[in-house]
């Protein structure tokens, strides 16, 4: 098993130091595992000039997985947009062919109290996002900046779904969905979006080839308003790029912090690059102070979907329930008057607890 570790940006190096101790743990146990660093975004561009330099690249390809931490900061923000860090990760999962982004949005019984909501409405959650990663707005042409002629500064974008990506992406979600709840929620915006239009119609075609899965529609003014009103009505839900965006980072927030959800970022044939939902984080980088649960959960995830390894995904997602357990808390998901500890002292109780 060959891993390619990215650190990149903020506290991406810090947060993937703690994921790699775990790695170097399960070596130490016999596990055949290697892993190669190299560099994405930011620090991408100060080591060659390129968010994606062409050794990254050619690592991540020869790579079983990618373990990313994460990309951008605000040094960063004069460049050029091609050569801005998040490029760096757009043209990573295009690369790759890494379609589908799963999110898990799982509350710990621990940190109920931790969540935005009263714990009785969260206890127990325990939600699926899938959100599509290589179309919609976010790659749709044309795109850009021009000057109208009245004087006036105008920018646009492109939203666009081909029949073959939306197909894919229900796909995989409805298989999700068959082995979880039997629940998929689609969503969309399709009272005003042609796209979505044509999303609905697509998602309700290969509906057909799953009987055993309750499929419903949902606008995304909706979905939002659901995910805090009563988010355990929900199972798995699907959705395009910018939505899932959107709505997986207010699925964090319902677990307690974005520090605690990790994702994963998959192509047809399970090869995923792993990551935490969260940013980069620059006003705390280097400061010892960022959770890295999510990236050592998103290490998990890895076991679990690329490797086929549901025992050593089951072993650390254990240790991190034994570390909440026991009363660690990085100060993102501490309450009031509990004792908070860093970056480094977390990775440690979990690789302790492993």
């Amino acid at each position: 098993m060959k891993i390619a570790v990215l650190p990149g940006d903020g506290i991406g190096p810090e947060i993937v130091r703690q994921a790699v101790k775990v790695i170097e743990r399960l070596k130490a146990d016999g596990l055949a595992v290697e892993t190669a660093t190299a560099p994405i975004g930011g620090a991408g561009y100060e080591a060659a000039g390129d968010p994606l330099p062409d050794a990254t690249l050619e690592l991540a390809r020869g790579a079983d997985a990618i373990l990313l931490g994460a990309v951008g900061g605000p040094k960063f923000d004069t460049l050029d947009r091609p050569l801005r860090p998040e490029q760096g990760l757009l043209r990573i999962r295009k690369a790759l062919g890494l379609f589908t982004n799963l999110r898990p949005a799982m509350v710990y019984e621990e940190l109920a109290d931790a969540s935005s909501l009263r714990p009785e409405l969260v206890a127990g959650l325990d939600i699926m996002i899938l959100r599509e990663l290589t179309g919609d707005i976010y790659f749709g042409s044309p795109r850009g900046r021009r000057t109208l002629d009245n004087g006036e500064r105008e920018g646009f974008d492109t939203m666009k779904y081909s029949e073959s990506e939306i197909r894919r992406i229900a796909h995989v979600g409805f298989a999700i969905a068959r082995r979880r709840g039997k629940k998929l929620c689609s969503v969309d915006k399709a009272n005003v979006l042609d796209t979505s239009i044509l999303w609905r119609e697509v998602v309700n075609e290969v509906a057909r080839e799953y009987p055993d899965v309750e499929l419903s529609h949902m606008y995304v003014d909706n979905a939002a308003m659901q995910l805090v009103r009563a988010p355990k009505q929900f199972d798995v839900i699907v959705t395009g790029n910018i939505f899932g965006d959107i709505l997986s980072d207010e699925a964090a927030m319902l677990t307690g912090s974005i520090g605690m959800l990790p994702s994963a970022s998959l192509d047809a044939k399970q090869k995923g690059l792993y990551e935490p939902i969260h940013g980069s984080a620059p006003d705390i980088a280097g400061q010892d102070k960022a959770n890295p649960l999510a990236t050592i959960l998103s290490l998990a995830m890895m076991f679990r979907y690329t490797f086929g390894n549901p025992e050593v995904a089951g072993r650390i997602e254990g240790a991190v329930r034994k570390v909440l357990a026991h009363g660690h808390r990085t100060g993102d998901i501490a309450l009031p008057g509990e004792k908070i500890i860093g970056t480094r002292a977390m990775g440690d109780a979990v690789v302790a607890a492993l």
